[in-house]
């Protein structure tokens, strides 16, 4: 059933760990496990398939804030929006354009990304546990809140060419929202510094 799955996998990764860690101490011994422990802990929680059994109740909630977010700021800037479950459906000139906030919409993969870079820039970065602890917690909110303006962005620009919603250009504002969620980071960084 589906609980056996969710063990299988995570018991996979676990092993996975393991080995390669054993296989670590094997050829470079304990002194050198001083050095390797963070890269190589690093690379088999980051390296890991998260199963689907503990991401799609995540994805899903994720998935519903970013539509309440989305339709609660293109509101607030006058643009004529309702929601119905996951769907936006924008007003322009009395027609109605549906936006579908999809699972790929949800902001996981982003959300994920972050906390990877949060990991690593605290551990190489800050000096004391509460200030890594926050950088690492502050890529949450980060996250969330600069998916819900991609998905904004998305509903203002289907108000010219509702193609401006799916394909590769879709992709394109979301890579364009990553370098002001890179910055605002930065900034969460330097203030904690």
């Amino acid at each position: 059933g589906p609980k056996s799955l969710l063990v299988h996998s995570n018991a996979r990764g676990a092993g996975v760990g393991m080995t390669v860690f054993g296989i670590a101490l094997l050829l470079f011994g304990w002194r050198a496990m001083r050095y390797l422990w963070f890269p190589l802990l690093y690379w088999v929680l980051f390296g890991q398939t998260i199963s689907d059994g503990i991401l799609k109740p995540v994805t899903e909630r994720m998935q519903d804030v970013a539509a309440r977010g989305a339709w609660v700021l293109l509101n607030l800037v006058g643009i004529d929006t309702e929601r119905e479950g996951n769907v936006l459906n924008v007003y322009s000139g009395g027609e109605k354009k549906p936006l579908n906030v999809a699972e790929a919409c949800s902001g996981m993969r982003m959300l994920l990304a972050f906390l990877a870079l949060g990991v690593a820039i605290a551990h190489t970065g800050l000096d004391r546990w509460w200030q890594k602890g926050l950088l690492i917690a502050a890529g949450i909110p980060v996250a969330i809140g600069v998916n819900i303006l991609r998905v904004m962005t998305l509903g203002v620009l289907s108000l010219w060419n509702i193609n401006f919603a799916a394909g590769n250009f879709h992709h394109v504002v979301g890579l364009v929202w990553l370098l002001p969620a890179f910055v605002l980071y930065l900034g969460i960084l330097g203030v904690l510094r």
